[in-house]
């Protein structure tokens, strides 16, 4: 199960969750099969050398199982943080994009004001020359 752990850091992210739901079932049924095993009477009678060292790896077996829970839920965990911080940065760079967008745009908006007050002027001093014009035809 490490090994297979181990090869899923290096998984494609779909097929990197898909396959650790099934990690966490063989964990499961291994968790079980201890439990099985420790409740089994194997025929060595209480007390004997084998009973103890198998208690031995029993609780070997249960801290490697409690080890490895965390271990996967710490995996799961620092892939979560890294999944957020990718999100975040996306979040950032499409900001600084706006932002840069935003600026243009305010940029532009200038410029064409300063050519609407251009052609404003004009028009009045079109107005006041057709105003003469007029008057000089008239008299």
């Amino acid at each position: 199960l490490r090994e297979m752990e181990e090869e899923l850091k290096y998984a494609p992210l779909p097929f990197r969750n898909q396959m650790m739901s099934k990690i966490r079932a063989y964990r499961r049924d291994l968790s079980m099969f201890q439990r099985e095993m420790r409740s089994t009477d194997l025929g060595l009678g209480h007390g004997s050398q084998s009973d103890i060292k198998y208690g031995i790896f029993s609780t070997e077996n249960e801290q490697n199982t409690n080890l490895q829970s965390q271990r996967v839920l710490l995996l799961q965990g620092t892939d979560s943080l890294n999944r957020a911080s990718q999100s975040i940065e996306r979040s950032h760079r499409i900001a600084a994009e706006t932002d840069q967008i935003g600026t243009d745009i305010i940029e532009e908006l200038g410029e064409q004001r300063e050519q609407l007050e251009r052609t404003k002027s004009r028009l009045v001093n079109t107005s006041e020359n057709l105003s003469k014009s007029h008057k000089i035809l008239r008299s």
